[in-house]
């Protein structure tokens, strides 16, 4: 999206921000193809529209943020009243739902993001190679274009034309890039009809039990989830000193669970059992008491 773009782009976007699009974000601000505005969590790591209100008053054109935060869980609540926001302030709006797809109930039309990135590689169970750009119907056929671009985005791929101008087809196809890999299509729609199928409704219920279940196993043990009480995705997370000593200790316990800077995070699945969530929270986790 960032190459969608001739002049330099003010782009707002979090402290939270999955590595890639943080990577991204400093390797374009670096070259300088755009000035990058921060927005930081409040003390208790969580973002709330007011944060978004101050940035974006300066003024911006892309405000790039996540529904689900891949470090700390934080499901954004506000993530509606935040579009709305920046739209109104002129901006265009990138939302990551990597961890949302799958996990909660997204209306992506409902919400009027111009633009979304996410994957079948977690919730969707589609492994992977599936990532996926969402890109509003507004955009579809307008002067947006984006360089990233390939022969699939001709107007008819196998009719090898090559005019001077080029020339690209109309809709979704026309943001298509070179020769995709096949292969994980089949694996993602398998994934995709088995979320479908059971329902993302049932399975953000179900994700909710036991994380319950979960949250007071530990809570037993005087370990404290951060944002307690807050809204969260899938997972949860816990602040740990030694994090990674801590994920090994669960390792060896037969619990999974995998540490993100000084956060230890931990998903329940439909596949693990309620009685398997109780023995996870209650068995190894003092290796995380203060």
């Amino acid at each position: 999206m960032l190459n969608c773009y001739d002049a330099p782009l003010r782009v707002i976007t979090t402290r939270n921000e999955f590595h890639s699009i943080d990577m991204i974000l400093k390797a374009y601000a670096a070259r300088g193809r755009i000035t990058l505005n921060w927005v930081k969590p409040s003390a208790n790591r969580w973002y709330a529209a007011d944060g978004f209100a101050a940035a974006l008053h300066d003024g911006a054109d892309l405000l790039v943020l996540s529904m689900v935060f891949f470090d700390t869980g934080q499901l954004l609540t506000d993530l509606d009243a935040i579009v709305r926001m920046a739209q109104a302030q002129g901006a265009r709006v990138l939302v990551d739902l990597y961890h949302a797809a799958g996990a909660v109930p997204v209306d992506i039309q409902a919400l009027d993001a111009d633009f979304a990135v996410g994957g079948s590689y977690k919730y969707l169970r589609g492994g992977p190679g599936a990532a996926w750009l969402y890109v509003h119907p507004r955009h579809l056929n307008g002067p947006l274009r984006t360089l990233d671009t390939g022969w699939f985005a001709t107007p008819e791929p196998f009719a090898f034309r090559r005019p001077d101008h080029p020339r690209f087809a109309p809709a979704a196809e026309g943001w298509l890039e070179s020769t995709p890999a096949v292969l994980p299509y089949y694996q993602a729609r398998a994934g995709l009809e088995f979320a479908l199928a059971v329902g993302v409704e049932r399975l953000r219920a179900y994700s909710l039990m036991q994380q319950a279940i979960l949250i007071d196993r530990l809570a037993e043990h005087g370990i404290a989830i951060l944002g307690a009480g807050l809204p969260h995705g899938a997972f949860i997370a816990i602040p740990a000193a030694k994090v990674e000593a801590a994920a090994a200790h669960l390792r060896a316990k037969g619990v999974v669970a995998d540490a993100r800077g000084d956060l230890l995070r931990l998903c329940p699945d439909i596949l693990n059992s309620s009685h398997e969530i109780a023995e996870a929270g209650g068995y190894g986790l003092h290796a995380l008491s203060p």
